[in-house]
């Protein structure tokens, strides 16, 4: 019956809560917090079940790297300012590719590819590209836009326990692409998640500045649909700028003692 009631609710709120050519508002969530969670935790389930597809590298014998990425998520935890701090399960794991991406899926489960940690030159910058992907699942970016994406029948269904429209939902989180209004605001939670620590907070800008300084070749293609990348350059330190931060350490010398254990 409380099923029911919700999905009635549902309805109403994506009339309300629509703009006028029927879609819904930027900020409309069917989910809730514990649908994250729940959500997460089945698509970590698919990946780590799929080595072939995502070779996940051990967290026991590359425990080097795994602690060091770990203490950088710690740090931007203790900021106070990663709102399901607590509630979330901010679990990391490394894939061995070369792709130069990284992502993260509702309740915070976050997957780098050897290839980005390869790319990246210093520990400011891992550490704004992990803000970035920790604000994908604080601001619960995935859900939001597969509420967008599947329209409120479908989730109905996910509600109610089909499986068929459950696993249609966890496949769509897998390699979801966000909108640029997602993408924006997680580069500015970017900078004020690292804004209270030593990091220079528009560290993530470093990952945008090494794609330009090769012209475009060999951009992700998931970018191609993104902000440009200079426009997200100037963005991040111009937030940097405007929020006042302080930090300028990159500690790039310790990064790439680390980095230089992985295959």
């Amino acid at each position: 019956m409380r099923k029911l009631m919700m999905i009635f609710a549902l309805g109403l709120l994506a009339s309300a809560c629509g703009s006028k050519d029927g879609k819904p508002g930027k900020g409309f969530n069917v989910f809730t917090v514990q649908d994250d969670k729940a959500l997460g935790a089945q698509v970590n389930a698919e990946i780590l079940a799929n080595p072939q597809e995502y070779p996940i590298l051990d967290p026991v014998q590359y425990k080097e790297v795994y602690d060091y990425i770990n203490g950088i998520k710690e740090t931007i935890m203790k900021t106070g300012e990663v709102r399901y701090a607590k509630e979330f399960d901010w679990e990391i794991r490394i894939i061995n590719d070369t792709t130069l991406n990284a992502f993260c899926t509702p309740g915070g489960y976050i997957y780098f590819y050897t290839g980005i940690l390869k790319f990246l030159d210093s520990e400011d910058e891992l550490a704004g590209v992990l803000g970035h992907e920790i604000a994908h699942a604080d601001l619960r970016h995935s859900t939001r836009q597969i509420t967008q994406m599947f329209g409120v029948s479908v989730i109905a269904n996910y509600l109610l326990g089909n499986r068929e429209f459950a696993n249609q939902i966890t496949q769509g989180l897998i390699g979801l692409s966000f909108s640029r209004t997602h993408e924006s605001e997680a580069d500015y939670n970017s900078v004020k998640y690292l804004c209270k620590t030593p990091y220079n907070a528009a560290g993530g800008a470093g990952f945008f500045e090494k794609i330009s300084a090769l012209g475009g070749v060999g951009m992700p293609e998931f970018l191609s649909t993104h902000p440009s990348p200079d426009n997200r350059i100037e963005a991040f330190h111009n937030h940097k700028s405007t929020m006042g931060c302080q930090g300028n350490e990159d500690f790039r010398t310790r990064y790439k003692a680390v980095m230089s254990k992985l295959p």
